[in-house]
């Protein structure tokens, strides 16, 4: 989205985009897809997992779950019970085990084991929503998406970037304000910003390289 002297129009709030983005990529350059994978289910099944637990927790279980489950037949025909037993850390284990199963049995019946790339299908899946489909279309099959997760969407707010606090608004939003080249990387790099330095509890404005041109809307409450 550009103004009439094509550069970057900013944010609701008078942010400019291109900015953050370049001074996140300064301090965070390392940022990416905190969940290891390999391939499209493998990513699918450790959001499944990371629904109120960390990415590091998931990492952990994930290790030994992907060499034993490999396709998603392995996961739609695997022991209830058994499953349960391997991803109890992550918490919620009997709903997630089953949203698995049911998520594995779909891909099996409906796409021929293949995890789908478009939204609409991969909405249709047990357990799937749009934040979840959304970073698998651009984490996995590495398209634009913009996934809205807990950090993407109390910076968006923060960061004057969002008003809203739907986060398919809030996507949105993004969409419209975050160049389409930058979708993903910028979700990676508010993800990191909100894991090291933005936290919900207790910002470190000090050390915050946007702290000069970020509005800090409701700080406090997000």
């Amino acid at each position: 989205m550009t103004n009439k002297d094509g550069k970057a129009n900013p944010g609701a709030g008078g942010v400019d985009v291109k900015e953050w983005i370049r001074r996140l990529e300064a301090i965070h350059g390392d940022a990416g897809q905190a969940l290891v994978f390999s391939s499209p289910l493998e990513l699918l099944v450790a959001l499944i997992l990371a629904a109120q637990c960390t990415d590091e927790r998931v990492n952990d279980v994930t290790r030994s779950l992907f060499k034993k489950y490999r396709t998603a037949e392995g996961y739609a025909e695997s022991d209830p019970k058994a499953l349960e037993e391997e991803i109890r850390s992550t918490g919620f284990y009997r709903r997630k085990a089953k949203a698995i199963r049911s998520c594995c049995r779909d891909i099996v019946d409906r796409f021929g084991g293949e995890v789908p790339e478009a939204l609409e299908d991969l909405l249709s899946l047990p357990g799937v929503g749009r934040k979840t489909a959304n970073i698998v279309i651009g984490s996995a099959f590495g398209r634009p998406a913009i996934g809205v997760d807990t950090h993407v969407k109390r910076l968006a707010r923060r960061m004057g970037l969002s008003s809203e606090n739907d986060p398919d608004r809030i996507e949105a939003d993004l969409c419209r304000l975050v160049p389409q080249e930058h979708w993903v990387r910028f979700c990676h790099l508010l993800q990191f910003h909100g894991r090291r330095i933005c936290s919900a509890r207790k910002p470190r404005c000090d050390v915050c390289p946007g702290a000069d041109i970020c509005p800090k809307i409701d700080v406090r409450r997000q």
